[in-house]
């Protein structure tokens, strides 16, 4: 009796997991949608692009920019504020730049070219658990998070159905 209780349990287990991967829902964000990565019009364009979106880990930013006229560095807040060009956390030269948002916390990106970022080609967004609800505008599903979701459930329905037969 004991062994079928926890059978039981672990098959429970196995369907919670599969609802929480099914739930799971990562986007590729064109940073600047279509104006892509540039000088923009106003210094405020980025952070308005930012306005009504939720960044969660497993999302990715796509910059799109061109090779040898613009760049994307990832620096600290300071540098972001005082668009310090020098000693970057990372630097991205070639366009499009995709880089994937691993962490939860906030990113600051500039671009290095000389008075880019003064002029306003800087980009600073807040990166929070996920799962994402749903995609918001300007934002296209990421297939990679996807299809390893997909394969992620369908191992766990086998899994289910195996401890249902052999237990």
């Amino acid at each position: 009796m004991a062994m079928k209780n926890i059978s039981m349990a672990a098959l429970v287990v196995v369907v919670l997991a599969s609802s929480v991967l099914q739930s799971t829902y990562a986007a590729t964000y064109t940073v600047g949608d279509a104006t892509g990565w540039t000088i923009p019009n106003n210094t405020e364009f980025y952070d308005d692009w930012t306005d009504n979106k939720n960044f969660v880990v497993g999302d990715v930013l796509e910059f799109n920019f061109a090779t040898g006229r613009h760049d994307v560095a990832e620096v600290t807040e300071t540098a972001y504020d005082n668009c310090t060009t020098t000693n970057p956390i990372v630097r991205y030269t070639t366009g499009p730049g995709s880089i994937p948002l691993n962490r939860t916390g906030e990113y600051h990106f500039i671009c290095t070219f000389d008075g880019h970022c003064g002029l306003g080609q800087k980009l600073s967004i807040d990166v929070r658990t996920g799962p994402s609800t749903a995609p918001t505008p300007g934002s296209t599903p990421n297939p990679s998070s996807s299809a390893s979701a997909l394969v992620a459930t369908i191992s766990l329905v086998f899994m289910s159905i195996a401890l249902a037969l052999f237990c």
